[in-house]
């Protein structure tokens, strides 16, 4: 796993892979959305959330792009340690929450509102087609923000009326959902 842009470009981490719950999306898909979602924001100035955070491939990328605030949850274990020690080798503990809970369970009770937010959870979950009407008729989203959900070719949301765009790297699709008013 690397780190593709910014402050910590370059920067490779490998994160224990053994009977880990975890997929980190491959470089090229992450490359090709940062490539996107730097249309979208300037990091410097945005709060993100990383839900099935597992390596935290995608908190990395944010932070090397100068995100201030983020959100990290994972309910596995290990995961969080590794997220743990990887924070301090690049010195950023103090900008990223880790939490280690459910994701439903912590989407349902959390009354933070964020930018963007993004979920990668294994393809296979049940309920993974339930997350965009949880996050987009939750409070978590800020209005005009965006919700990236990372899934495979047997799930599909563009009949969504808050459905934006698919983009897909591969095997590999990221439908994007914006909130573009106050709900």
């Amino acid at each position: 796993m690397r780190i593709i842009s910014g402050q910590f470009r370059g920067r490779r981490f490998h994160p224990p892979a053994d009977k880990w719950p975890t997929r980190p999306t491959t470089d090229i898909a992450k490359e090709g959305l940062f490539n996107i979602l730097m249309n979208w924001f300037d990091f410097e100035e945005i709060e993100m959330l990383d839900l099935f955070g597992g390596t935290g491939s995608h908190t990395y990328e944010a932070l090397s792009r100068g995100c201030p605030n983020i959100t990290f949850v994972d309910r596995h274990g290990p995961a969080i340690a590794f997220v743990h020690k990887t924070l301090r080798a690049l010195d950023c503990v103090s900008r990223v929450q880790v939490v280690k809970q459910d994701v439903m369970r912590f989407v349902s009770h959390d009354t933070k509102a964020y930018d963007y937010i993004f979920a990668g959870p294994p393809y296979g979950m049940v309920g993974l087609d339930d997350l965009p009407e949880l996050i987009m008729s939750g409070k978590c989203l800020q209005p005009n923000g965006l919700f990236v959900l990372e899934h495979n070719a047997n799930h599909s949301f563009d009949l969504r009326p808050d459905f934006h765009s698919l983009r897909t790297y591969g095997g590999t699709h990221f439908s994007f959902f914006h909130r573009d008013e106050l709900k």
